[in-house]
Parts: C-alpha cells; structure tokens; sequence
C-alpha cells in the first residue's frame, strides 16, 4: 500500500517538473536562438537490496535548428552548425546561439541584452566602423565570411569566435536564455559551424506540441491525484477495520 503512495508521488513531481519544463519554452518561443528543453527517462537498476527498476527524470538541450530568418541587417547572425557565440555577460563567459548583434557607439559587438560578443582576440571591438562613416558621410561595408572573419571594406579586422562542446546534456541555462558548460566539462573553438550573415535564428519551440504536452500532462497528473485519494481512502477504510479488533 505504501509503495502505491510512493509511486503516486513520485509521478506527481514528475509531471509537475513537465510542466515547468513545457511553460519555460512556451515563454521563450520568441527568443532568437532559444533551444528548448525536453525530459526523457532512464531506467536505472538498485544497486542495493532489490531487483527492481529506477525511473531516473534527465533533462536535455534539444539542438534542432530553429528557422532562418532574414533581416539583412550586417550584424545579424545565424550559426549552421551546433556551434555557439561566446559572450561576455556581467564578466562571465557564456554561450549564446542568438545572433542578433548591434554595433554600440563605443564600436563594441554587443547582444540584446548588452553582452560583449567575443572574437578572436576578446571583445569584438570595430571603433573604424564609426571612423570612417564619419569620414565618408557614409558607413563602410562590411563582410562576415561562413568562418566568422569580419572585413570593413576588405580589409581583415577580426573572427568571431565559436565554440562547441562535447555534451550538450551537461549545459546549463542562465539567465536571458545563456548557456555555460556543466563541472568537468569545457568548450571549445568550433571549426565546423558556419556563419550566414544578413540572418538570425529563430527559436527552435513549437508551440502546439508544447501546448498539446502541457494538456497531456495535466491529465495524467490528475490521474495520479484520483490514484492517490483512493489508495487513502482504502488504507483508512483498512485502518479502521483493524482498529475494531
């Protein structure tokens, strides 16, 4: 009888977790470069004192592409690729797939949410940009190569960085939809993934199969609940009968 408590409560939290998972990507569906979270189970066996099985809840960074969406805006960028940007938010290091980058007065990359935007050599930093659209009454042009190398009227000036890692399980999300590498774990310079310019990747949540979890969820949910009350009702009903004895 306890163990059906047990497997009642457990499920519970399980569901529960769901739909925290479900309505944090609803929330983020309009977010540039968001990846959404998805739950899977493992099946663990006891190690001690019994034979049966373990249901273990994982969370996991799904990395379907989200869709292309052209601005033709110069610094606006889509990474082809599991790669990420690296940015430097409130001093940290953090992974980023949303490239929908501004250039500041200073001459700094920056994102959204004021970040840095990292290159080769730190902080992407193009103060000629300004220099020469005062200069010629107009901004010059420039070329961000597949490999991230960023020109102003051909001429090299620097590489946006990317950086990939191993595991994509072991991430963990920061605010503003970051990313940093979990204990262990360390990214590293991406060669593989390229750079489309003139583009931003939208968010890789689709809201109907959110929503259409979110409702199964829910009803499984409070099919548990019906469990649980009438598993009470039964181990009271048996309480007061053994109490007549």
């Amino acid at each position: 009888m306890i163990d059906r408590f047990q497997s009642a409560m457990s499920s519970l939290q399980q569901f529960s977790r769901a739909q925290e998972v479900s309505a944090n990507n609803l929330a983020n569906m309009n977010t540039p470069g968001y990846k959404k979270d998805s739950l899977f189970y493992r099946q663990l066996e006891e190690e001690m004192g019994g034979d049966g099985v373990n249901p273990e809840i994982m969370q996991n960074l799904s990395m379907q592409a989200g869709s292309f969406e052209e601005t033709g805006n110069t610094f606006d960028l889509a990474i082809n690729g599991e790669g990420f940007f690296e940015v430097e938010y409130e001093d940290e290091a953090m992974l980023s797939r949303n490239g929908q980058f501004t250039l500041d007065g200073e001459g700094f990359l920056r994102d959204q949410n004021g970040a840095y935007v990292n290159g080769a050599n730190g902080r992407i930093h193009l103060p000629q940009f300004h220099q020469m659209a005062e200069e010629k009454n107009e901004p010059p042009r420039v070329d961000i190569s597949p490999d991230g190398s960023i020109r102003l009227n051909d001429e090299l000036v620097d590489q946006v960085k990317l950086m990939s890692v191993d595991d994509h399980t072991q991430l963990e999300r920061r605010a503003n939809s970051y990313l940093v590498t979990g204990e262990g774990q360390q990214a590293e310079e991406d060669s593989l993934s390229e750079i489309q310019q003139g583009f931003f990747e939208a968010g890789n949540v689709d809201p109907l199969t959110e929503m259409t979890e979110m409702m199964t969820n829910m009803r499984l949910f409070e099919s548990q609940q019906r469990a649980l009350r009438t598993t009470d009702e039964m181990l009271g009903r048996v309480t007061t009968e053994l109490g007549q004895f």
